[in-house]
């Protein structure tokens, strides 16, 4: 029994240690270079810039919580271009995984994240998707559907605004803890990339060509959602009323 918790100490040991050498950028992962896709160094890169552009927006989303009722017609924009990166990021690392798992000999040698990371990944995609999903639902239903509509989880009844809230309370801890995981490796893998001088990776056309389709997607989808938030905006996101145009 002690030698069992030695042993399942000593994983946890190199777990950490293994996180942490990727994380400060000690250890990387190599990504081989296929010929007109990239292969594996081609999706590391997809996947690092649309981070990067997801951080971006992230972080703009949450200056809007200072003041969400004033800001929620911006809060619901940011929201809206949130999504297509999330979607993107989560079929790129997904296509990764599944590659990985199904015996593709250059992601086998490209190896998987670092343990703790693969823990915490399904987190981070629930909480992203769902926080996202739910923010989508607030706006489709309105404020008086989506504060009358309940739901049950775990035997707690609530409606999709405290649904809403406890996506973002786990997202928020998720996604901080995948950032200081994996941001080093993102900005070595992209803006630091041509400083290090390392050569180019071919398919780059086809990822300026996914990056085209989301920002054309995310920009949609936030003038779609914006003008469909009005219930939202006269009444504030804290259910009491908000000033209108008409009222200034």
């Amino acid at each position: 029994m002690q030698s069992a918790a030695q042993g399942s100490g000593g994983a946890l040991q190199r777990a950490v240690t293994e996180t942490l050498a990727e994380a400060v950028g000690r250890e990387s992962r190599e990504n081989p270079v296929l010929a007109r896709t990239g292969g594996p160094a081609g999706n590391a890169l997809l996947t690092a810039w649309t981070a990067l552009v997801l951080l971006a927006l992230s972080v703009a989303e949450l200056l809007t919580l200072f003041d969400v009722r004033g800001l929620i017609s911006w809060h619901v924009a940011l929201g809206a271009l949130l999504i297509p990166p999330a979607v993107m990021k989560t079929a790129s690392t997904g296509w990764r995984m599944a590659s990985y798992y199904l015996g593709r000999r250059p992601y086998e040698v490209a190896g998987p994240p670092p343990l703790l990371m693969r823990l915490i990944g399904p987190l981070v995609v629930v909480s992203t998707l769902g926080l996202l999903a739910t923010g989508v639902l607030l706006i489709l239903l309105g404020e008086e559907e989506a504060r009358r509509a309940s739901i049950t989880v775990l035997g707690f009844r609530a409606d999709w605004v405290t649904a809403h809230q406890g996506f973002f309370a786990v997202w928020v801890g998720a996604v901080g803890l995948h950032l200081l995981g994996r941001i080093v490796p993102a900005l070595r893998a992209t803006v630091l990339r041509g400083a290090a001088g390392e050569r180019a990776v071919p398919g780059r056309w086809a990822r300026v060509l996914w990056f085209a389709v989301m920002v054309v997607g995310a920009a949609a989808l936030a003038v779609v959602l914006v003008h469909a938030d009005s219930s939202w905006a006269s009444h504030g996101f804290g259910g009491r009323p908000g000033l209108r145009p008409e009222d200034g």
